[in-house]
């Protein structure tokens, strides 16, 4: 989508903020009728912003393509500092402590590869930070998902009833 409005990206933020909410709820957070969110939303998921659920953003489509990986090295007592670092870059989008090579490991996102590099060198400035390895992704073959683990836990949790009930 090229072009989202301020009532788009508020009514992107209030989705992501709450994604139960419903539309007299969202329509009283973006201060808009809800015929307005109603066709927003629909607009919205045509484009391919909202995915699934109509819930899930693709921030691709919001020009956000560029995906990295980056494992980062730091100063163990500066941990706490450099996860607070990183929370305050927007392009941050998760930051999980590891083991194995390296302390962290970061994905961003960004429109172009300018974008990256100055996410990248705020990371960097980040007091702690030791050393990082950036890897770029090409594809997504399979992108986050949670249904097929839920499928296979239901199947289980079924067969377990099946199996202690009576006959």
């Amino acid at each position: 989508m090229s072009t989202l409005d301020a009532t788009d990206l508020k009514l992107l933020v209030a989705l992501v903020e709450d994604p139960r909410a419903q539309i007299a709820e969202l329509s009283a957070r973006v201060g808009v009728a809800r015929n307005t969110v109603q066709s927003r939303l629909k607009r919205l998921e045509r484009a391919g912003v909202l995915r699934g659920t109509g819930r899930d953003v693709d921030l691709a489509a919001l020009g956000y393509d560029v995906v990295a990986f980056i494992t980062l090295e730091v100063v163990h007592r500066e941990l706490d500092a450099v996860i607070a670092g990183l929370r305050r870059i927007p392009t941050v989008l998760e930051a999980y402590e590891i083991s194995g090579r390296g302390d962290l490991w970061c994905r961003l996102v960004a429109a172009d590869t300018h974008e990256l590099q100055a996410s990248l060198r705020q990371v960097l400035r980040i007091r702690g930070v030791i050393r990082s390895e950036t890897v770029l992704a090409l594809h997504a073959h399979v992108e986050y998902r949670a249904d097929a683990l839920l499928r296979r836990a239901a199947e289980v949790a079924a067969a377990a009833a099946s199996a202690a009930s009576p006959r």
